[in-house]
């Protein structure tokens, strides 16, 4: 799993930085906004200083801008966002026939049939995540491990501008200590009810009785404890 770090801001950094900008957005508490005119504006993309702040994307810019009074605002611009998502796309396809879009800067890539070309796939990873900082200007995380779930949930480890993997033999170690919040398909709604009955992190639910997690979430139970 290939995921852009900060990706609208990123991308945003990139071309300033080749307009002459005099410095990387990246670097300071910065945010792409919906609308920088509106003041009730979302934040759509931070950068790491300015999460520091406590700013978090889907945040009003109101509310971001009292957080850090010097907050730098930029608008989004579509356009570039799908041309940098498909200089992305277009080497990935480099390594693997199989490559697919889950949103506008992440993508799965089936390394299965290009291990006997490219080797190691973790190997692989790392020249994949150079090449792409390298040629196009911006970091990704990658997740590698032997399904869409394990790979996802690898790239979201520590970032930015890393290779993890997430094995099933790691997942007791990397995947349980992690808040309940963190796993794929538990939004804030399912974290609120499952923290409510003590269920805190990933390895919580794991050990948790399914018949339980039925009764409390219906379907959705079943889907987030298997």
């Amino acid at each position: 799993h290939i995921d852009a770090n900060s990706a609208y801001l990123s991308w945003t950094a990139v071309q300033l930085l080749e307009q002459g900008y005099p410095i990387d957005i990246r670097d300071i508490p910065a945010v792409i906004a919906g609308n920088p005119l509106n003041r009730h504006g979302i934040i759509l993309a931070k950068s790491i200083p300015a999460k520091a702040y406590g700013i978090g994307t889907g945040a009003s810019l109101m509310e971001s801008q009292q957080k850090c009074a010097d907050l730098a605002i930029f608008p989004p611009d579509y356009d570039l966002y799908l041309s940098c998502s498909q200089a992305m796309y277009q080497i990935l396809l480099e390594y693997s026939p199989v490559v697919e879009r889950y949103s506008i800067d992440e993508c799965f890539l089936d390394y299965t049939a290009s291990q006997g070309r490219f080797g190691d796939p973790v190997e692989a990873a790392h020249l994949i995540r150079e090449r792409i900082k390298s040629e196009l200007g911006f970091t990704v995380n990658i997740g590698v491990s032997c399904n869409k779930l394990l790979a996802k949930m690898g790239s979201e480890l520590k970032k930015p501008d890393r290779v993890h993997t997430l094995w099933p033999e790691e997942i007791p170690e990397k995947m349980w200590p992690l808040p309940v919040g963190e796993l794929f398909m538990v939004g804030r709604a399912t974290m609120r009810k499952l923290e409510r009955i003590n269920i805190n992190t990933i390895g919580d639910l794991a050990a948790a009785d399914p018949n339980h997690m039925k009764a409390l979430l219906k379907s959705h139970g079943t889907l987030v404890w298997a």
